[in-house]
Order: C-alpha cells, then structure tokens, then sequence
C-alpha cells in the first residue's frame, strides 16, 4: 500500500531528541519528502513495525502522526506547488 505519514512533535521537554529518532525511524521505511512528512510503499506488516518502533517515542498527550494510506500509488495526483522535487535536489551533483 502507498503511504503517505507526517508527524508533528511538541517541543516541550525532550521534543527535539524526540524528533530526531521519530525522523530515523521514518526515513528506515520511507522517503523523506520534506520537513516531517514522508511517503512510500510499505507491506500491512512494515506499516506495523513502523507503528510499533514510533510508539517508543510518540507521546499522546503532545504529539501527532498522521498516516494517510491508499491501495495503489497511482490513484493518488500529487501536486508541487513553490520549490518542487526536482528543485530541490538541482544543486547535488
């Protein structure tokens, strides 16, 4: 299934140490779009392991996940609006 997740962590307390193992731990299974959302395909069981190392760290009285998900890429139309993918990766040689 195609996957689309995008995280918001507070940065109350522990949060920026929060957002950098949340960030790790996406970038395993997905691709990194940008800032904190992340897309790509995953099988029912990766989507779980996904789901079970994010909860480590995920706190749910301040934090947020959201995983929109679709059975194929192909019925999704993603749009760029401003700078798009391949703006931003023109100065990598």
């Amino acid at each position: 299934m195609y996957i689309i997740l995008i995280y918001d962590i507070s940065t109350v307390g522990s949060g920026a140490r929060i957002s950098r193992n949340v960030f790790k731990i996406c970038k395993k299974y997905l691709t990194h779009v940008q800032k904190s959302v992340f897309e790509g395909e995953l099988t029912q069981s990766k989507l779980k392991k996904l789901q079970i190392e994010l909860s480590e760290f995920i706190r749910d009285d301040m934090d947020s996940v959201v995983v929109f998900n679709s059975t194929q890429r192909r019925w999704l139309k993603k749009d760029f609006w401003g700078m798009n993918e391949e703006e931003k990766t023109s100065t990598f040689f």
